[in-house]
């Protein structure tokens, strides 16, 4: 069988340029879509059911993750596909990515689809071919299987919605963390166009939700809730002024997560900074840490960071760091402790906070019960008490606990310097083989032809 294009390249081409192109993509997640088989059309979605993969340096490569084209009009100074840059181009038909996407969902090799793009001619251009590509995937195609795309700033707001009914999720990237940045890097971009489809989005999922209440058969628009993206390190924002940023877009846009992409140097220009330690892996590390924090345990933005600390502590987690700074709230007595002060207590998470709530109503707690509950004892020793007694015998002391818990943290925190290759992992890799499958073999094994 042969996939050759129109412009010259076979399909396996294109997928190799345009599936690379999306790796500094990082929006990938579960669906948080349940959707069941019916008997009649190809594919489901299980809310918890999308596969992870991750490259070396920790980005998530779940989907059949690639660009609609990495042709753009744009010149953003961080973008490897810019339009100044010297690199091949391909764009896929949409029925291109409906046969990539039909075949490897076939296979088994993907459990759903998430499809960006470079702006080639106009952003209603491309809106529209994401649109079609969509359309012919689930009215064509039957496909029920997750569908992530972008949505394109500037574009139609009538073709963003239209596309809201075939997607289970939706992300329009922010780039940036402020309006500063986004003027001086990608002086193409304005806040204005990005934050208008993401109210358009978050408006269209609160109508829908109460068009479903009413009418149980419905069309459900971005089922699974929409995302953002941030580059992180390629402007002098500070993680105060960061994490404001997303708690504003959580409160404000009803988000379901904001990513941050750690910044990878692919081209030089004297805007951008020179990065001498490589990508700053470990403050990207951290502010999902304290993203955690503020979507599931409470905490708020000026309780972590302030303009007089605005930088995260690269030796202790977010919420060690925050412990460690109010030990006048600590010990905590964890037969009489709420649920939220519970949650405040570095070592015990969500799951372990509720089943000590639930536990404690049947008898009293030790230690040994609260490790198989879930808590790490080793971080939450120093600030917890069962039945009025500590663990150990410990100094309720700023420097002796910070000296105990980064004891063996230079270990565990080599996610720099470690010769890390900064790439998204393939469909065309595979670890277990020392010698790489010939060309023909991989094209035949994509297509299952071997």
């Amino acid at each position: 069988m042969e996939y050759l294009t129109a412009g010259g390249m076979t399909l396996i081409e294109k997928l190799h340029i345009l599936s690379d192109a999306a790796k500094y993509d990082v929006a990938c997640t579960s669906s948080g879509v349940d959707r069941k088989g019916n008997g009649r059309d190809m594919g489901s979605s299980v809310a918890c059911g999308i596969c992870h993969s991750f490259s070396a340096d920790g980005r998530c490569i779940s989907l059949l993750k690639i660009l609609m084209t990495n042709e753009c009009i744009y010149d953003c100074k961080y973008c490897l596909n810019r339009r100044s840059n010297d690199v091949v181009r391909a764009t896929f038909t949409p029925e291109e990515i409906c046969e990539l996407t039909l075949q490897f969902y076939r296979r088994n090799y993907i459990e759903g689809l998430f499809l960006s793009s470079g702006i080639i001619q106009s952003p209603n251009y491309t809106m529209e071919l994401l649109y079609q590509t969509l359309y012919l995937l689930r009215a064509r195609y039957r496909f029920r299987g997750y569908i992530h795309v972008k949505a394109i700033p500037g574009a139609d707001p009538r073709l963003i919605q239209m596309t809201g009914y075939l997607a289970d999720r939706m992300s329009v990237n922010l780039e940036l963390p402020t309006a500063e940045g986004l003027r001086n890097l990608a002086p193409n971009k304005h806040r204005k166009n990005i934050l208008a489809p993401m109210r358009l989005i978050q408006n269209g999922i609160t109508s829908n939700k109460n068009e479903l209440a009413l009418y149980r058969n419905a069309p459900h628009f971005v089922s699974g809730g929409q995302s953002t993206q941030m580059i992180i390190g390629a402007t002098p924002e500070n993680d105060y002024q960061i994490l404001n940023v997303a708690e504003s877009l959580y409160d404000k846009f009803s988000l379901k997560r904001v990513f941050y992409s750690a910044f990878v140097k692919v081209n030089e220009d004297k805007e951008l900074p020179a990065l001498p330690g490589g990508p700053p892996l470990l403050r990207e590390h951290r502010l999902y840490q304290a993203d955690w924090l503020l979507r599931f345990y409470g905490f708020k933005a000026e309780e972590l960071l302030s303009e007089e600390r605005p930088f995260f502590n690269t030796m202790l987690d977010p919420k060690e760091d925050w412990a460690v700074r109010h030990l006048e709230q600590f010990p905590v007595e964890v037969s009489r402790a709420s649920y939220e002060q519970l949650l405040r207590v570095p070592g015990i998470g969500v799951r372990s906070a509720r089943r000590i709530v639930g536990a404690r109503r049947l008898g009293s707690l030790d230690f040994a019960a609260l490790k198989k509950m879930g808590v790490v004892l080793k971080r939450a020793l120093y600030f917890i008490t069962c039945n009025g007694k500590m663990m150990y015998r410990t100094k309720l002391e700023e420097d002796y606990i910070v000296r105990n818990l980064t004891a063996d943290v230079r270990v565990k925190t080599q996610l720099a310097g470690d010769g890390m290759s900064y790439r998204q992992l393939s469909l065309f890799d595979d670890g277990s083989f020392f010698v790489m499958p010939a060309t023909a073999d991989t094209d035949k094994s994509l297509f299952g032809e071997l």
